[in-house]
């Protein structure tokens, strides 16, 4: 067994947080992930992560306590489910923050580094049905912006409309939520590794490029292609020249037996290059 069917209470470094979508059971849903205390990669899903209280929208780095269960409606060992459901308290209790050096997030989160997305394939299809990992690409090619659709699904859209979404300051006060935004736009890095033959197209789908455009696009007064700009000038002119990048990547269910590389990136890990450097010398 890859992890117990119970863990009471487990403590998750979260390192993975997808763009949220529409559910027309859940409202909207956010796909969180990230590495237990004995560095196995593990999924928590679903959480409405906007609907919890404010206290409990933890961020990315940050080590968190609840009560989870194997979901039983996903066939990924990986995947689990808070045990109450949506009343299942989330607790934060530290944060790994890089104040000194990303030493430890490193050495946290590389504990396991795949080189070769034909091994991950291969892992994700045979009995171990694996099916998130950290990946280092010997090169990433390319950023890649295409235009999406707009709006989301008509039926996602009367769903939505139905609740009445609030949220809470650190004060209590409430304040109506807006439906989250359909990015109009879907990012991709092209991506070679260990074994490839061709380059490979890889979807993004973080939280923080969605975020990324919005800022963005505020900045630019409206103008998409500027903020697709300097979208790229982050997410390949720094992260991918600057830094030592990293790929958090996970496959989705619904396609995870069908499609020949069922993995997406859902996040991403990109220390400084120059501390790279500077270890390599030692």
């Amino acid at each position: 067994m890859y992890l117990p069917e119970k863990i009471i209470p487990a403590r998750v470094l979260i390192t993975v947080k997808t763009y949220p979508l529409p559910s027309n059971k859940y409202e909207e849903l956010v796909c969180t992930a990230g590495i237990t205390a004995d560095g196995k990669w593990i999924r928590i899903y679903p959480i409405p992560f906007r609907s919890k209280p404010y206290q409990e929208q933890y961020k990315k780095y940050s080590w968190v306590e609840l009560n989870l269960i194997r979901n039983h409606s996903d066939f990924r060992p990986e995947s689990y489910r808070p045990q109450r459901g949506f009343e299942e308290p989330i607790n934060t209790v530290s944060t790994v923050d890089t104040s000194n050096t990303w030493q430890e997030r490193k050495r946290l989160v590389l504990q396991e580094v795949f080189t070769s997305m034909n091994e991950l394939i291969q892992r994700a299809k045979g009995k171990e049905n694996k099916s998130l990992a950290t990946l280092k690409p010997l090169k990433i090619i390319d950023f890649i912006v295409e235009e999406d659709e707009r709006e989301w699904k008509k039926e996602w859209q009367d769903q939505l409309n139905q609740y009445r979404l609030f949220d809470a300051n650190p004060r209590g006060e409430g304040k109506r939520r807006e439906v989250v935004r359909k990015l109009p736009y879907k990012y991709y890095y092209t991506i070679l590794t260990e074994g490839d033959h061709r380059p490979r197209r890889m979807m993004i789908e973080d939280w923080e490029i969605g975020a990324l455009y919005w800022n963005c696009l505020a900045r630019t007064e409206g103008d998409e292609t500027a903020a697709n700009n300097l979208v790229r000038q982050k997410y390949f002119d720094e992260f991918v020249k600057q830094r030592d990048i990293y790929l958090f990547v996970g496959t989705t269910k619904q396609f995870h037996n069908k499609s020949l590389n069922p993995f997406v990136i859902i996040g991403l890990f990109y220390p400084p290059k120059r501390e790279a450097e500077q270890l390599s010398l030692f």
